[in-house]
Protein backbone atom coordinates (compact mmCIF):
# COMPACT_ATOMS: atom_id res chain seq x y z
CA UNK A 1 0.00 0.00 0.00
CA UNK A 2 1.47 3.36 -0.74
CA UNK A 3 1.89 6.43 1.69
CA UNK A 4 -0.90 9.24 1.75
CA UNK A 5 0.57 12.39 -0.63
CA UNK A 6 1.78 14.98 1.28
CA UNK A 7 -0.04 18.31 0.56
CA UNK A 8 1.64 20.21 -2.54
CA UNK A 9 3.86 23.17 -0.78
CA UNK A 10 1.88 25.73 -1.65
CA UNK A 11 -0.84 23.68 0.48
CA UNK A 12 1.51 23.32 2.87
CA UNK A 13 1.97 27.27 3.51
CA UNK A 14 -1.63 27.86 2.98
CA UNK A 15 -2.43 25.29 6.06
CA UNK A 16 0.62 26.71 8.12
CA UNK A 17 -0.51 30.45 7.31
CA UNK A 18 -4.53 29.40 8.35
CA UNK A 19 -2.77 27.98 11.91
CA UNK A 20 -0.98 30.78 12.60
CA UNK A 21 -3.92 32.68 12.61
CA UNK A 22 -6.38 30.65 14.58
CA UNK A 23 -3.27 30.50 16.84
CA UNK A 24 -3.08 34.04 16.86
CA UNK A 25 -6.74 34.65 18.06
CA UNK A 26 -6.51 31.49 20.62
CA UNK A 27 -3.57 33.85 22.08
CA UNK A 28 -5.86 37.10 22.22
CA UNK A 29 -9.39 35.26 22.79
CA UNK A 30 -9.16 31.65 23.69
CA UNK A 31 -11.26 29.40 22.25
CA UNK A 32 -14.43 31.60 22.69
CA UNK A 33 -13.72 33.75 19.44
CA UNK A 34 -12.20 31.09 17.40
CA UNK A 35 -14.37 30.76 14.40
CA UNK A 36 -13.87 29.34 10.84
CA UNK A 37 -14.84 33.29 9.89
CA UNK A 38 -12.44 34.89 12.42
CA UNK A 39 -9.95 32.77 11.20
CA UNK A 40 -10.41 33.42 7.84
CA UNK A 41 -11.03 37.16 8.63
CA UNK A 42 -7.36 37.09 10.33
CA UNK A 43 -5.40 35.31 8.04
CA UNK A 44 -7.19 37.78 5.68
CA UNK A 45 -8.16 34.93 2.99
CA UNK A 46 -11.83 33.58 2.18
CA UNK A 47 -13.56 31.23 4.72
CA UNK A 48 -14.04 28.91 1.49
CA UNK A 49 -10.26 28.60 1.63
CA UNK A 50 -10.31 27.77 5.42
CA UNK A 51 -12.57 25.26 5.03
CA UNK A 52 -10.87 23.74 2.36
CA UNK A 53 -8.34 22.15 4.57
CA UNK A 54 -10.32 22.30 7.63
CA UNK A 55 -14.14 20.85 8.10
CA UNK A 56 -14.35 22.60 11.23
CA UNK A 57 -12.62 24.12 14.50
CA UNK A 58 -12.14 21.02 16.39
CA UNK A 59 -10.60 20.25 13.48
CA UNK A 60 -8.34 23.40 13.62
CA UNK A 61 -7.70 22.58 17.10
CA UNK A 62 -6.40 19.27 16.29
CA UNK A 63 -3.92 20.68 14.15
CA UNK A 64 -2.38 22.93 16.62
CA UNK A 65 -2.96 20.11 19.20
CA UNK A 66 -0.19 18.49 16.78
CA UNK A 67 2.22 21.80 16.93
CA UNK A 68 2.09 21.86 20.24
CA UNK A 69 2.91 18.03 20.96
CA UNK A 70 5.78 18.76 18.56
CA UNK A 71 7.01 20.88 20.61
CA UNK A 72 6.95 18.43 23.57
CA UNK A 73 8.31 16.09 22.02
CA UNK A 74 11.28 18.45 20.99
CA UNK A 75 11.61 19.05 24.66
CA UNK A 76 12.09 15.72 25.95
CA UNK A 77 14.42 14.80 22.58
CA UNK A 78 17.16 17.38 23.26
CA UNK A 79 19.75 16.12 25.35
CA UNK A 80 19.54 16.42 29.48
CA UNK A 81 22.85 17.24 30.82
CA UNK A 82 22.75 15.89 34.58
CA UNK A 83 25.68 14.62 36.61
CA UNK A 84 25.94 10.56 36.66
CA UNK A 85 24.77 11.06 40.25
CA UNK A 86 21.71 12.55 39.86
CA UNK A 87 18.61 11.71 41.24
CA UNK A 88 15.29 10.59 39.50
CA UNK A 89 13.58 13.55 40.92
CA UNK A 90 16.65 16.07 39.31
CA UNK A 91 15.54 14.39 35.91
CA UNK A 92 12.12 15.21 36.65
CA UNK A 93 12.10 18.62 37.34
CA UNK A 94 14.28 19.09 34.43
CA UNK A 95 11.56 17.75 32.06
CA UNK A 96 9.07 19.52 33.71
CA UNK A 97 10.60 22.96 33.65
CA UNK A 98 10.93 22.52 30.16
CA UNK A 99 7.31 21.54 29.71
CA UNK A 100 6.33 24.56 31.61
CA UNK A 101 8.73 26.60 28.88
CA UNK A 102 6.49 25.50 26.14
CA UNK A 103 3.07 26.85 27.56
CA UNK A 104 5.00 29.78 28.29
CA UNK A 105 6.29 30.86 24.85
CA UNK A 106 3.02 29.83 23.62
CA UNK A 107 0.12 31.60 25.40
CA UNK A 108 -2.32 29.29 22.37
CA UNK A 109 -1.26 25.96 24.01
CA UNK A 110 -2.28 27.04 27.26
CA UNK A 111 -5.59 28.11 25.76
CA UNK A 112 -6.20 24.85 23.73
CA UNK A 113 -4.77 21.87 26.16
CA UNK A 114 -5.38 23.69 29.37
CA UNK A 115 -8.19 25.99 29.49
CA UNK A 116 -11.57 24.83 30.06
CA UNK A 117 -13.38 23.76 27.22
CA UNK A 118 -15.86 21.19 25.87
CA UNK A 119 -13.89 20.06 22.81
CA UNK A 120 -14.35 16.27 22.97
CA UNK A 121 -12.38 15.36 20.03
CA UNK A 122 -9.29 18.25 21.31
CA UNK A 123 -9.93 16.59 24.33
CA UNK A 124 -9.30 12.72 22.78
CA UNK A 125 -6.44 14.11 20.53
CA UNK A 126 -4.49 15.43 23.68
CA UNK A 127 -4.80 12.36 25.61
CA UNK A 128 -3.08 10.34 22.38
CA UNK A 129 -0.48 12.65 22.36
CA UNK A 130 -0.20 12.46 26.16
CA UNK A 131 0.49 8.42 25.60
CA UNK A 132 3.28 9.36 23.48
CA UNK A 133 4.67 11.74 25.61
CA UNK A 134 4.47 9.01 28.41
CA UNK A 135 6.15 6.33 26.31
CA UNK A 136 8.97 8.68 25.70
CA UNK A 137 9.44 9.82 29.24
CA UNK A 138 9.46 5.89 30.32
CA UNK A 139 12.61 5.45 27.94
CA UNK A 140 14.17 8.55 29.38
CA UNK A 141 13.73 7.11 32.83
CA UNK A 142 14.66 3.94 31.94
CA UNK A 143 17.65 4.74 29.81
CA UNK A 144 19.11 6.42 32.78
CA UNK A 145 18.13 4.25 35.94
CA UNK A 146 17.39 0.88 36.97
CA UNK A 147 13.40 0.89 37.47
CA UNK A 148 11.70 -1.11 39.60
CA UNK A 149 8.86 -3.86 37.93
CA UNK A 150 6.09 -1.42 36.93
CA UNK A 151 2.62 -2.28 35.86
CA UNK A 152 1.55 -0.79 32.74
CA UNK A 153 5.10 1.87 33.25
CA UNK A 154 3.72 3.78 30.13
CA UNK A 155 0.50 4.75 31.92
CA UNK A 156 2.32 6.03 35.13
CA UNK A 157 4.33 8.44 33.31
CA UNK A 158 1.53 9.77 31.01
CA UNK A 159 -0.72 9.81 34.11
CA UNK A 160 2.03 11.66 36.38
CA UNK A 161 2.01 14.23 32.98
CA UNK A 162 -1.56 14.95 33.07
CA UNK A 163 -1.63 15.40 36.82
CA UNK A 164 0.55 17.99 36.62
CA UNK A 165 -1.12 19.49 33.64
CA UNK A 166 -4.01 19.69 35.78
CA UNK A 167 -2.28 21.77 38.10
CA UNK A 168 -1.70 23.78 35.30
CA UNK A 169 -5.11 24.49 33.87
CA UNK A 170 -6.59 25.61 37.36
CA UNK A 171 -3.44 28.42 37.31
CA UNK A 172 -4.75 29.59 33.69
CA UNK A 173 -8.58 28.92 34.12
CA UNK A 174 -8.45 31.34 37.51
CA UNK A 175 -5.52 33.89 36.16
CA UNK A 176 -5.20 33.44 32.38
CA UNK A 177 -1.18 31.88 32.66
CA UNK A 178 0.92 30.04 34.52
CA UNK A 179 2.05 32.11 37.93
CA UNK A 180 4.62 30.67 40.08
CA UNK A 181 2.92 29.19 42.53
CA UNK A 182 0.67 26.95 40.25
CA UNK A 183 4.25 26.01 38.35
CA UNK A 184 5.68 25.30 41.78
CA UNK A 185 2.73 22.82 42.46
CA UNK A 186 2.59 20.84 39.02
CA UNK A 187 6.00 19.80 39.35
CA UNK A 188 5.47 18.67 42.83
CA UNK A 189 2.44 16.72 41.92
CA UNK A 190 4.38 15.47 39.21
CA UNK A 191 6.86 14.30 41.29
CA UNK A 192 4.71 13.35 43.74
CA UNK A 193 2.83 10.49 41.57
CA UNK A 194 6.16 9.22 40.56
CA UNK A 195 7.21 9.18 43.91
CA UNK A 196 4.61 6.35 45.21
CA UNK A 197 6.08 3.90 42.32
CA UNK A 198 9.42 4.48 43.01
CA UNK A 199 12.12 4.53 45.39
CA UNK A 200 13.77 7.29 46.88
CA UNK A 201 17.10 6.08 44.94
CA UNK A 202 17.12 4.62 41.58
CA UNK A 203 20.65 3.03 40.89
CA UNK A 204 22.01 4.81 37.43
CA UNK A 205 22.35 2.57 34.69
CA UNK A 206 26.02 3.23 34.42
CA UNK A 207 26.25 1.04 37.68
CA UNK A 208 24.76 -1.91 35.72
CA UNK A 209 26.11 -5.22 36.79
CA UNK A 210 25.48 -8.10 33.89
Amino acid sequence: MSNPRKPRASSQARIQHILSAARSLLSEHGLTQLSMYTVAERADIPPSSVYHFFPNVAALCQGLTEEVHAAFRACLEAPIDLPAHATWRELARVIEQRMLTVYRQDPAACQLILASHAQADITAADRQHDEQLGQRLYQLFNQRFQLPALDNPVDLFTLALELGDRVYARSVQLHGHITPYYAEEGMRVFEAYLGLYLPVYLVPQSHRSD
